[in-house]
């Protein structure tokens, strides 16, 4: 009973916390870790690999705008 009133709330920070998360996630794989994008962003830039460094870009704000496309899809869900 009390789920129907608090899911609209629950989802919108499901949704600033995965854009919180992508924001930080990324830098931090740029420390200290010898995978994920932040890494091979950092690898293809030593490498002078710059086209895959754009396509590294692109993928990482595609993933971030897919992951808030499909919390939007979920708040759409709960309004019908």
């Amino acid at each position: 009973m009390v789920l129907p009133c608090v899911l609209g709330h629950v989802l919108t920070g499901l949704r600033l916390a995965i854009g919180i998360l992508w924001i930080v996630l990324v830098p931090c794989e740029m420390l200290g870790v010898s995978a994920g994008l932040g890494y091979a962003i950092l690898d293809a830039r030593d490498r002078l690999a710059y086209s895959e460094l754009m396509a590294l870009v692109l993928l990482i704000g595609g993933l971030g705008f897919l992951l808030d496309a499909m919390v939007r899809a979920l708040y759409r869900l709960r309004g019908a």
